[in-house]
């Protein structure tokens, strides 16, 4: 036994769990992202949430015995973790109503993100050229989602790098860059710095093992917790603050 490798797959599911629920949980204290130290820490933490999560669409999309019903899967969770989503944070439920960003809850980037590489891996009907026109409309369509296009960007980047975590780090970085210049710029200064948090998961998946663990009701725990988590915020966002939008 590698001791230095003691996380498994299912602990790493409950850290991102974790992770998000103390971040969707500081949106409901602290609506709109304010700069006060008690949000600014508790954000960072959830900062841990999405590259776990891209690790492990990564990790799915690779050992996964049927590809389709796993991008089946992950879209039926994106429709109803949308609804969820809005529930939770107080937004339309049509995406291209109100603002440009969150729209939609990051779990349609993940869909996407596995549709997008089965195109690559697997349609041979296509030249690549529509090929390239198909992806490209496809990961423009997330821009509206919680963290956008980049979540499908930053997957394809750590795909193409598995079996290395350094470089999988160094090109889901590049990205998130990418994504806190334009924060930095059209959405709000101090989350843009905040995504410095995602590091923070280099020394996590560093001890990960590659085990899936004995808790196989664990795979299906996140996709029931995601949407449950966020309809409850949203039934007490509704009784604290009123039908109002509580995202950044």
């Amino acid at each position: 036994m590698n001791t230095k490798k003691l996380i498994n797959s299912n602990y790493l599911k409950l850290i991102a769990i974790i992770a998000m629920t103390i971040d969707h949980g500081t949106d409901l204290l602290y609506p709109g992202f304010p700069s006060e130290p008690a949000p600014i820490i508790l954000h960072f933490i959830g900062r841990l949430t999405a590259p776990i999560m891209w690790f492990f669409v990564c990790e799915g999309y690779h050992y996964t015995r049927n590809v389709k019903k796993y991008m089946l899967r992950l879209g039926v969770f994106a429709i109803i973790s949308h609804f969820a989503y809005c529930i939770g944070f107080g937004i339309s439920l049509n995406p291209l109503e109100g603002g440009i960003f969150n729209r939609t809850s990051v779990m349609y980037p993940l869909f996407i993100a596995v549709v997008t590489l089965y195109m690559e891996d697997h349609v041979q009907s296509l030249k690549k050229w529509q090929k390239i026109l198909i992806q490209t409309i496809l990961i423009l369509s997330a821009f509206p989602a919680d963290w956008s296009c980049i979540a499908i960007l930053a997957i394809h980047a750590m795909y193409r790098e598995r079996g290395n975590l350094e470089r999988q780090i160094l090109k889901m970085s590049g990205w998130v860059i990418l994504y806190g210049i334009v924060s930095f710029f059209f959405v709000s200064r101090l989350y843009a710095i905040e995504l410095i948090g995602v590091l923070m998961v280099y020394p996590v998946l560093k001890l990960y093992n590659g085990e899936r663990g004995k808790a196989k009701w664990m795979k299906w725990f996140f996709y029931v917790y995601y949407p449950l988590h966020l309809i409850i915020i949203g039934m007490i966002r509704l009784i604290v603050y009123g039908n109002v939008n509580i995202c950044l």
